[in-house]
């Protein structure tokens, strides 16, 4: 299916840019782990080339480019694209979860803000639900419960991921935390960016981001029975391994400004064991009902998609409206516009 030279890049390009996805990738069975690398390495590439990138639209413009080339099945020449053109392919992958990777690199690319937890939802589901729900797909799962709670996963992840990074993205001239939580504490934006300081009121808002991590950690637990047995050892490792950066965050008194949390081999050895211990187990569980709750409301267009079982006759008209607004104006500011920031 995927090209072993491209394979081989794909892997490379993992073990060197995501130690914790590469950690939980080597306990897939090889019949997911494959294509997960090539996954993974297609959207990581694109998230680098946005978060990293100069040109931020131009970047964004780029993928939304290489996308339509890969449905096309005319892949650009390059081992990431060949590699996810041969997964649309083989696993008959549903445009709309690409595209909204791809819409939410754009809002990054943007400069857009979140005022609400829910708008956080929403970008969360984006950049990180989206890989989850395509994980599903790899693995031949389309069970509505199933998929809610990788988007769960998902999200969890991502608000982990904000947690960890508040001091990194502020120097940046980036800000995740939702703007009425500053508000709230007397914070206007730009006096945060121009002095990011690990204040009472900001670890606040950190542990209020890792608590909501936890509450949807929790909820995820439900689906992973219900993914292929061979494949859940690797599920729970990505799963523990994000929670311990969690745990390393509070140890620090959450201040991830001075600080950044990371989980360091042993650690990461000891979350595998217990990954491993929660999948050996040979009780055999009633399933939780918890699989059954209803999905996030921003996740849900992305259940939607992932749960189709026909084949899509419409790969190479995937964009939605929301995601063409957003690559309009990256256009317009592409050829000569200016940077604003979207809230």
């Amino acid at each position: 299916m995927i090209r072993a030279d491209d394979l081989a890049h794909c892997r490379a390009a993992i073990r060197t840019g995501s130690l914790s996805f590469h950690a939980a990738s080597r306990l897939l069975p090889a019949r997911v782990r494959d294509p997960a690398l090539a996954l993974y390495a297609f959207c990581r590439l694109a998230d680098d080339e946005v978060d990293e990138g100069h040109d931020k639209a131009r970047a964004v413009l780029t993928l939304r480019d290489r996308l339509d080339l890969a449905y096309l099945g005319r892949p650009r020449n390059a081992p990431e694209d060949r590699a996810f053109a041969a997964i649309v392919a083989e696993y008959d992958m549903p445009r709309a979860l690409p595209e909204a990777l791809l819409e939410g690199l754009a809002w990054d690319a943007a400069g857009r803000r979140y005022r609400t937890m829910s708008e956080l939802h929403a970008y969360a589901a984006r950049v990180a639900s989206a890989v989850g729900a395509m994980m599903c797909v790899l693995m031949r799962v389309r069970d509505r419960g199933a998929l809610a709670r990788a988007c769960d996963l998902g999200v969890a992840m991502q608000l982990t991921n904000i947690a960890r990074d508040v001091g990194e993205d502020a120097r940046a001239g980036r800000i995740y935390l939702p703007l009425s939580w500053l508000e709230a504490a007397g914070l206007s934006p730009a006096a945060f960016l121009a002095d990011p300081a690990a204040t009472p009121a900001v670890r606040v808002m950190v542990r209020r981001l890792l608590s909501e991590a936890r509450r949807l950690y929790v909820r995820a637990d439900a689906g992973i029975p219900a993914l292929p047995p061979d494949a859940r050892m690797g599920i729970y490792a990505a799963r523990h391994i994000y929670c311990g950066i969690g745990a390393a965050i509070r140890r620090n008194g959450c201040d991830t400004i001075s600080h950044r949390a990371r989980t360091g081999r042993a650690r990461k050895l000891a979350l595998i064991a217990l990954s491993a211990g929660r999948t050996g187990s040979s009780l055999v569980l009633p399933r939780s009902p918890v699989i059954y709750a209803r999905p996030l409301p921003e996740v849900a267009h992305l259940v939607d998609a992932a749960a189709r079982t026909e084949p899509r006759a419409d790969w190479g008209e995937g964009r939605t409206g929301a995601l063409l607004s957003v690559l309009a104006d990256l256009k317009a500011r592409d050829s000569g516009g200016g940077t604003t920031y979207l809230t």
